[in-house]
Parts: structure tokens; sequence; C-alpha cells
């Protein structure tokens, strides 16, 4: 339980690396596909660099953020085979890690970083006016789908592909 907490952690630290990565220094609107589409269509193509190396420096941390997502997936399921998980252990490992992922997603960055600290507005100031008047952050009716459907779902996919190789 407690390397599963650990690797929703480190899931979540993966995440937020990879938005800092894209936001910040990479700036590439095809990134923005989950956003508003009122946000979407007010970004502005970003040609010029943030500074000298800034997507350099994005692509390199955003690399690292998917090795770093990988990694989680990989110990999870070794973890699982070392210990001798059967459906019910990899199923709520698993939805777990994307749960507890999910409600930092909703907090954190849609809450926090979009609506209280205005972290993708400062980045793209073009978008201010499409997300005025907001109380909550992006699609929450899509966020709770992925919460109480998708991830159980993929979950429960998962742990069973994984009863079946173990």
């Amino acid at each position: 339980m407690l390397l599963t907490v650990f690797l929703a952690i480190v899931l979540c630290a993966a995440v937020s690396l990879m938005l800092l990565s894209a936001v910040a220094f990479v700036q590439k609107k095809e990134f923005f596909s989950s956003a508003p589409k009122e946000a979407q269509e007010a970004i502005l193509p970003r040609e010029k660099e943030l500074f000298y190396g800034a997507r350099t420096i994005g692509w390199t941390l955003m690399i690292f953020s998917i090795l770093m997502i990988l990694g989680t997936g990989a110990v999870s399921i070794w973890d699982g085979f070392r210990s001798g998980f059967g459906f019910w252990q990899f199923f709520t490992r698993f939805v777990l890690i994307f749960t507890i992922y999910k409600v930092y997603d909703m907090v954190c960055f849609d809450y926090f970083l979009l609506m209280k600290f205005h972290f993708f507005q400062y980045y793209y100031p073009e978008t201010q006016s499409a997300l005025v008047g907001r109380k909550y952050g992006f699609n929450i009716r899509s966020q709770l789908l992925k919460l109480l459907v998708i991830f159980p779902a993929v979950s429960a996919i998962a742990a069973w592909i994984c009863t079946l190789i173990g």
C-alpha cells in the first residue's frame, strides 16, 4: 500500500513536470487539446522561444516525465508480480494510483493553477478573457467521467491482463 501511494505521488510529480514543460518551455499549441475550446482558439502560436534553449529544456523535461510515468507503471506491475498479486490487488493498486492522480489533477491543476494562480494565463495572456467567470477549470464532466468510469475500466482491464500474464 505504501508503494502504491508513493507511485501515485511519483505519477503526480511526473505529470506536473510535463505540464510545466509544455506550458512554460515548449509552448506548442498542439499540447493544449484538453483546454476549453474558447481558450484553444485564443492561443497564439509561439514562434520565438521564451529564452534561448527553453524548448530544449522543455523537451528534455518532457522526456524525463514520460520516463517517470512509464517507470511508475513498470514498478507497479513488477512489484505486483513479485508479490503474487491477484486481480483485486492489481485492480486496487491501479485504481488507487489513477484516483490519486485525477484528484490531484482536478484540485491542483484545474482549480489552483488555472483558476487561483493563473499559471496558464501568465504564459498565454490572450486566454484570460476566455477563462474569465469560470468557477472551476476545465470540463468537470470529462474529469468526473475519467475518475468514475474510464480509470476504473482501464484498471480492471490492466489487472485482468496482469493476472493472465502472472
